[in-house]
């Protein structure tokens, strides 16, 4: 039994894990940022979160999903970081960016 240092509340893991999925590879989307696992994982560790799957379809204008899109584009567009790894893969960033579909302004 492995125990959680991130909450007041010991966690347990499953299959022996050291820390919550979403830290690890999989609990994250190879296509960018969190699988359903990934999201769950987040919620235990941080009881009262209210972390939301990503927005990746179509959506109303002004409707709340794309107020949270606008927003999450606004706030991960501005963070500092390269797009692409050296060997030339785009970024966790990068991939989070595309997976929301934020636009890039020109």
């Amino acid at each position: 039994m492995k125990i959680c240092k991130c909450g007041d509340k010991p966690e347990k893991y499953k299959k022996g894990g050291k820390t919550p999925a979403w830290t690890r590879k999989e609990g994250k989307n190879p296509k960018g940022g969190l699988n359903a696992k990934g999201v769950a994982s987040y919620r235990r560790a941080n009881p009262g979160s209210k972390l939301k799957m990503a927005v990746t379809g179509k959506v109303k204008a002004g409707s709340k999903a794309a107020k949270r899109r606008k927003s999450f584009c606004a706030r991960m567009g501005g963070m500092k970081g390269p797009m692409k790894k050296p060997n030339g893969k785009p970024t966790r960033k990068a991939l989070a960016l595309r997976k929301w579909r934020c636009r890039k302004k020109s």
